[in-house]
């Protein structure tokens, strides 16, 4: 086997991390436009509560972030210099129903993401859509508690409908839910959740998740009833947990580590709740209202394929205290003797990448997609205002050579690959432009200074050529850029 000429390369971007223009066009407010760069981002309690309005003293990066709303048809152009197949972007749930809970969707907001389909069209570039990557309208988090409440399953579902047929023609692989997992480790950036005094957490955000999970099967049976061409895929936060040494003790932890994250999978792959699921429940105490019927929403609409988000692996132990911590995507490690790790704390594992991708083809059985790969390091400008970015050329290219191996040796089935923050964006985590990922600088910094004005790095010159030798053109030893 080999990459099939239909591969889908390109690149992944957010609406919150990315747009900006959050009081224009009609659209209203969301979680993300609250949360701060800085320490406080993700405070969950009592800094999350407060940060619902925005508050002297600090910086909201989501409010102009690099104001694609005004620069997209230039922004969509570098795409296509490239050589985009596919480019990965989500709708502003409030671009669409400012509230939330509104009866009618905003015209403006439909027609400015029609037009954005539309030029990409226009380059031959394939949409691939996330219905909501991490936005909550703020309406539906103070009135009804955001995911917790099982209304927001309908005023979902309503949104995901009005999407689908208002661009049924214009996009043809859409996504319901971004990261999904992430609701158990960031419920405010996952589902807009805000903890109360003394409640049981984790029920919470299982009971969030339920809601998800139902809403993300109707959504499915909507897409497919509204146009049987179009392919639905699930997202999860991907990456393998190893154990730090071979007691069966870590092993089994390892086991368990991933079954956290699987367990959105296999209700969105298979159409039931896995027993380890409804085990833990009884046995942590967490009880989870499921309406009549339920069940059987979940096993008549399952996801068409699977994509996820690859940036590390982590390792876990049940003695933490032996070894060093370090950081991931939204998730703690153990540090790995073996990897190198990025300026974030990022452990570096191309390989990871090719486990996983093996790992999630033996369980489903399904096409997979990476939505998601990338590496976050602080680019500077030489003295002729150009980016010598080997290191980001040599993290992709590594994990390029992986799923190829994946793809080649192992024979998973692979629909494409899109590289996140293809433009530079705001950080999710963090809420910094410093940390970039992109193939494309943006002249913007930490505090929100700068022009916006965007450059080519060494990397753009790279990955337009790795695109257009099929991924069989990896080396970057005679770029002229």
């Amino acid at each position: 086997m080999s990459l099939d000429q239909n591969f889908l390369w390109g690149g992944a971007t957010a609406a919150n991390q990315c747009e900006g223009g959050v009081s224009e066009g009609g659209r209203g407010p969301s979680n993300i436009d609250f949360a701060p760069h800085g320490e406080d981002r993700l405070d969950v309690l009592e800094g999350r509560k407060k940060m619902l309005s925005r508050e002297a003293g600090y910086f909201y990066p989501a409010v102009e972030a690099i104001d694609m709303y005004h620069r997209y048809m230039d922004d969509i152009k570098l795409f296509a210099e490239m050589g985009f197949k596919v480019y990965r972007m989500s709708i502003s749930w409030t671009r669409i129903f400012p509230n939330g809970d509104d009866e009618t969707p905003n015209e403006e907001g439909l027609k400015f993401y029609e037009n954005i389909f539309k030029e990409l069209k226009k380059y031959g570039i394939e949409p691939l859509v996330t219905i909501a990557h991490f936005d909550v309208p703020l309406h539906l988090i103070k009135e009804y508690g955001a995911w917790r409440n099982r209304k927001m399953i309908d005023f979902y579902v309503r949104y995901a409908e009005t999407i689908l047929r208002r661009y049924k023609g214009l996009v043809k692989y859409w996504l319901t839910v971004n990261e999904i997992n992430i609701m158990l480790h960031m419920p405010f950036v996952g589902g807009g959740i805000v903890f109360e005094e003394n409640e049981n957490q984790k029920e919470v955000m299982y009971q969030a998740a339920h809601h998800q999970l139902v809403a993300s099967a109707l959504a499915t049976k909507k897409a497919h009833e509204i146009d049987p061409n179009i392919q639905v895929g699930c997202m999860l936060a991907g990456g393998n947990a190893y154990p730090y040494s071979c007691r069966p003790e870590d092993y089994f932890e390892a086991l368990t580590q991933d079954r956290e994250g699987y367990f959105f999978i296999d209700v969105q792959a298979r159409g039931k709740y896995p027993n380890y699921a409804l085990k833990k429940f009884e046995r942590e105490n967490i009880h989870v209202v499921m309406e009549e019927g339920d069940d059987q929403i979940l096993a008549d609409s399952v996801v068409d394929f699977i994509s996820f988000s690859y940036y590390a692996s982590r390792t876990v132990s049940t003695h933490p205290e032996e070894a060093e911590q370090t950081t991931g995507n939204f998730f703690g490690s153990i540090k790995n003797p073996y990897l190198p790790a990025s300026e974030w704390g990022w452990q570096i594992d191309p390989m990871g990448l090719r486990s996983a991708l093996n790992q999630m083809y033996d369980r489903y059985q399904k096409p997979l997609f990476i939505v998601e790969n990338g590496l976050g390091a602080v680019d500077v400008l030489d003295e002729n205002g150009q980016i010598d970015d080997e290191y980001r050329i040599d993290y992709i290219r590594q994990h390029i050579k992986a799923l190829k191996d994946a793809v080649e040796i192992d024979g998973v089935d692979l629909l494409g690959y899109t590289s996140w923050g293809c433009i530079d964006l705001v950080s999710a985590g963090s809420g910094q432009m410093s940390k970039r990922y992109g193939f494309i600088y943006v002249d913007r910094d930490d505090q929100g200074k700068g022009t916006f004005e965007r450059s080519k790095k060494k990397s753009f010159y790279w990955y337009k050529q790795v695109i257009e030798s099929n991924g069989e053109n990896l080396s970057s030893d005679q770029l002229d850029y």
